[in-house]
């Protein structure tokens, strides 16, 4: 062994002996080698007398690189050389008289390479250079197995890397490919077709893996050599004979199905493709879909048909003579019985799809009016179809029953696959509604009345078929329980059914029941048995915490849509739902689960929106409410004063606790209206005010704990919509807690509940604005580049992207703040000093950021900034310097500068509205400073920017006038002309 074969063999070593450096050195010893000029003399020799695969492999590789980026500079001799040592080699020759190594020998992966390096020397010579390589090649195959295999290798690896339509190909190689194909088609491919019948009718009985094999190589042919060289009386009854003759091994009887497959797929004329498929006598093969659906043959059997009956529906569709359109619809109905049972039973190759070829097949019923009796047997097994392939499989079951990671990925699946199935349900259903139904409420009863012996994958198709049913109603046959509803829904209601502890079956359940509840919203003798259907086992009690919660949001859905029907039956709820909610007050900080999780507040929602009517008398509602919120709120209040005395390792099971309890008062309130507890019932209004005192000592107990600060927020938010201005006594309190935090999450988090009081309350929070609006101000400006934020590449962190939130809240605090007559609040003694900063800042964004909504709400906050404060009723400035500012810095900048560089985009509409905003500045900056404005605008900005003189006085006229969409249009002509001249030089920096 010389130094390449031991380098080869480090290169190819996977024991792990091998260390990093030593095969990082046998790598570059053979990258030299490569770069050898007589490397394929080389590879070649090496190929005749090393009998180590590893050494073939590379050599064989090596030959494949070569030829590949160093052909053209290649001698005619060593082209010449090479081209007849692996050719020998194809043919199972030795290259001397010696006893040298046959590369056929050798493993699979060794002669795949060997028909890959023949495949490149057939893509630069043939048919030019080397024009007769097939038909050297077909003498040889009478030395047996050996060279057939390789020479199906070489037509496959030409199909797979020159002919095939299955992968993207350049033009160059597409050419090549159509060239190729050409000269085969013209020399050698009748040849090649006739030694493929004779290999087969030979080893048919000997060596079927073989006979496999050259059909495999056929198959890939067929699509486009000359159909009449297979489809005959010659090579058809062969190909049956092997698809037919039972005891034949599966895979030789597959490689038939492929080929005939292949045949019926082949591209022609509609009329042509018809009377190839009436010669095929197909109804030959239907019987023997019944066999092992698990086989080879029978998979290749049901792709066959499958492809049969596709390629007569199109016959169908595209053939206007009756007759003929008659003779495809008998076809396809002697087929369809064997394709809907492969459908349901066998597992179909991937790249078919089922949903597509069905679709088709229901899209030829429309319009037909009735259908026959044919049609409507065929949409039941369509039907049936369908509810095999949503069904999940059993082997799943425990997986996703408890909802593991091998579950979540089947559930995930099962989601997507279903999608395009449903979509083709309710097709069936516009088209054959009576047998729909049918088949939905046969489904479903079959399911209902069951034994334990029904499966859980049976009983979930049936329902997820119900629940999918209900998609296509219109809300007036959903109310009157049109067609099957008022059976059914009925049914369901007061159905459990034996494995309803499964996850899937009780989700679906719930989630179906949900769905028809406007039928119950117009049908009240069945309210009974949806609140038992939701408060028994099967929802708010099921042993599944995933179940029970579900069953809790979807309650809450119902309760909002039944509303003042549920008033009755208010007590018994609560009955139902008391160990429930005793579970928030009644485990202590250890023993509750610390998951922080929103799913188990739903149901306190549900509770506020039975309990927060006006239906309900006042007595009842003030002792239901006082029943929840006391001990929520003493639970609150002992976990507080725990907190206080114990050590602070404690304080995140006991914070998880809190934020539950908070999240239940929350949900709680939303059932109770603004009118309800301040105008009609204040003593509901107090208990919500008692307890928000309560909640906002969390915020000085726990003023680190940024869960804890969000959720008590949240209920503030709520109070504010809930109790109205009779919250404005525990504002300043809650705000100064809430600032007391000044990182940018937060900071946002503020914001958005300023923002809320100043768009309920307007001018009335105007003292509270004026106290928090100077530390807002500190803080943001402290926190804000006074430029851009970073952007691009490497500034896609969290940090940024809370700063790009604050940055975009703080905009739309001083939007709100400007527009509901609050302005006069950045002119405070305490806030004068941050006025200066904040115009630069509005200043740098009108002109410069990305967004550009962000932009247009700077520009608006300039307008009305410029209302405000710009009426000299009594000779003096309001605010000094705020003219000139606005006159010299704004107007020039962002009216003029920024819109005449070219990233100003007419034709992008939202660009558009902030020009619009733009032109509106101008002119109320005219209207409200005249002539100080114009002339600076006109003298100074068109002057920089070389505005001819005409276009000057026009855009004056224009201003004075009174016409803005004019005004508009003008300017817009006026910018794109100074563009022209200018080359969009003037930017505002």
């Amino acid at each position: 062994m010389d130094d390449l074969e031991k380098a080869i063999l480090i290169i190819f070593d996977e024991s792990g002996t091998v260390t990093s450096v030593l095969k990082s050195q046998a790598v570059a010893f053979c990258q030299q080698i490569k770069d050898n000029p007589s490397i394929c003399r080389i590879c070649i020799e090496r190929l005749c007398f090393s009998k180590l695969v590893q050494v073939q492999f590379w050599c064989l590789q090596c030959l494949h690189e070569v030829l590949r980026s160093r052909y053209s500079g290649m001698s005619t001799d060593e082209k010449s050389f090479v081209r007849t040592s692996v050719f020998s080699m194809a043919c199972y020759e030795t290259l001397d008289n010696s006893n040298s190594v046959k590369v056929l020998d050798g493993p699979p992966y060794v002669k795949n390479k060997l028909a890959q390096v023949l495949v490149t020397l057939i893509y630069f010579e043939y048919p030019s250079i080397w024009s007769s390589i097939f038909l050297d090649f077909l003498p040889n195959l009478s030395k047996g197995g050996v060279v057939i295999d390789m020479f199906c290798r070489v037509l496959n690896a030409l199909d797979d890397e020159l002919i095939s339509q299955d992968y993207p190909r350049t033009p160059e190689q597409g050419a090549v490919s159509g060239k190729i194909k050409d000269a085969m088609r013209q020399q050698c491919v009748n040849q090649i077709v006739h030694a493929w019948y004779d290999i087969i009718s030979l080893y048919k009985s000997t060596d079927s893996e073989l006979c496999a094999f050259v059909l495999d190589t056929m198959r890939r042919y067929i699509s486009w050599i000359e159909i009449a060289l297979v489809a005959n009386n010659t090579f058809l009854p062969l190909l049956f004979e092997l698809m037919l003759v039972d005891g034949l091994p599966d895979q030789l009887r597959s490689a038939a199905c492929g080929c005939v497959l292949a045949v019926v797929s082949k591209r022609m004329d509609s009329q042509a493709k018809l009377t190839l498929l009436q010669s095929l006598q197909m109804n030959r093969s239907f019987g023997l879909v019944a066999g092992d659906v698990d086989s080879e043959f029978i998979s290749g059997l049901a792709s066959l048909l499958i492809g049969y009956a596709s390629v007569l529906l199109d016959c169908l569709k595209n053939l206007n003579n009756e007759d003929l359109k008659r003779a495809s619809t008998d076809l396809l109905n002697e087929v369809l019985p064997s394709v809907f049972y492969v459908m349901r039973n066998c597992e179909l190759d991937s790249t078919f799809s089922i949903v597509q070829f069905l679709s088709g097949y229901v899209a030829t019923m429309k319009g037909v009016s009735p259908l026959s009796e044919t049609q409507l047997f065929h949409v039941g097994q369509i039907l049936e179809v369908i509810r095999m392939q949503i069904r999940f499989d059993p082997m799943y079951r425990d997986n996703l029953d408890v909802l593991d990671k091998v579950g979540r990925e089947e559930e995930d699946r099962m989601i997507e696959h279903r999608k395009d199935l449903l979509v083709l349900l309710r097709t069936v259903g516009r088209v054959a509604p009576d047998v729909t139904q049918l088949f939905i409420r046969n489904s479903l009863s079959n399911a209902v009345g069951s034994s334990l012996d029904i499966n859980v994958e049976e009983v979930e198709a049936a329902l997820s078929l119900f629940y999918a049913f209900g998609e296509s109603l219109s809300d007036e046959a959903m109310r009157t329980g049109s067609g099957i509803l008022r059976e059914l829904v009925p049914m369901l209601l007061s159905t459990k059914f034996p494995c309803h502890s499964n996850r899937l079956v009780a989700l679906v359940y719930l989630d179906t029941i949900t769905r028809y509840m406007k039928f119950v919203l117009e049908n009240n003798q069945y309210i009974p048995l949806v609140l038992a259907a939701f408060l028994d086992d099967r929802g708010i009690h099921h042993s599944k915490v995933k179940v029970s919660r579900r069953a809790s949001y979807l309650f809450m859905r119902v309760v909002k849509l039944l509303k003042a029907k549920l008033v009755p039956f208010i007590e018994t709820i609560l009955q139902s739902l008391n160990d429930t909610v005793s579970q928030f007050t009644s485990m202590d900080s250890e023993s509750k689960e610390v998951s922080g999780s929103e799913d188990g507040s739903h149901i306190f929602e549900a509770i506020g929106l039975l309990i927060g009517m006006e239906d309900v008398p006042l007595e009842k509602q003030s002792e239901y409410l006082s029943s929840l919120l006391t001990p929520l709120c003493q639970q609150v209040e002992i976990l507080i004063a725990s907190s206080r005395v114990q050590n602070s390792k404690e304080s995140p099971s006991k914070a998880a606790n809190i934020q539950q309890l908070i999240m239940a008062i929350n949900a709680l309130s939303k059932g109770f209206s603004e009118r309800l507890v301040t105008a009609s019932r204040p003593a509901i209004g107090l208990m919500f005010k008692q307890t928000l005192d309560v909640l906002l000592q969390i915020l000085v107990i726990f003023p680190k704990v940024e869960t804890l600060r969000s959720k008590v927020t949240s209920f503030i938010h709520r109070m504010v919509e809930t109790l109205g201005s009779s919250v404005f006594p525990y504002l300043p309190k809650a705000l100064e807690q809430l600032l007391s935090e000044s990182e940018p999450k937060e900071l946002v988090g503020f914001l958005v509940l300023i923002n809320q009081l100043i768009c309920k309350f307007n001018t009335s929070v105007q003292d509270i604005l004026e106290n928090v609006y100077p530390v807002i101000s500190a803080r943001i400006f402290s926190i804000l580049p006074r430029d851009t934020i970073p952007s691009g590449p490497g500034s896609n962190t969290e940090e940024i992207r809370e700063l790009q939130e604050l940055q975009r809240t703080f905009y739309t605090f001083l939007h709100v703040v400007a527009t509901h007559g609050l302005s006069s609040v950045f002119l405070s003694a305490k806030s004068r000093v941050y006025l200066d900063p904040m115009m630069q800042l509005l200043l740098f964004t009108c002109c410069n950021h990305k967004d550009l909504t962000v932009r247009k709400a700077c520009v608006q906050i300039f307008i009305r900034l410029i209302k405000d404060w710009c009426n000299r009723t009594y000779g003096e400035e309001k605010v000094p310097g705020f003219q000139t500012f606005v006159i010299e810095a704004f107007a020039t900048n962002c009216c003029l500068y920024s819109v005449l560089d070219k990233s100003f985009e007419f034709r992008d509409a939202n660009t558009f509205v902030l020009f619009g905003e733009i032109v509106l500045a101008q002119k109320v900056m005219y209207e409200k400073f005249g002539n100080d404005f114009l002339i600076n605008f006109v003298s100074k900005g068109f002057l920089a920017a070389h505005c001819p003189q005409d276009l000057a006085e026009e855009y004056c006229k224009k201003l004075q006038g009174n016409d803005m969409k004019s005004l508009k249009s003008f300017y817009q002509s006026l910018i794109e002309n100074l563009r022209v001249q200018q080359n969009g030089s003037l930017v505002f920096r």
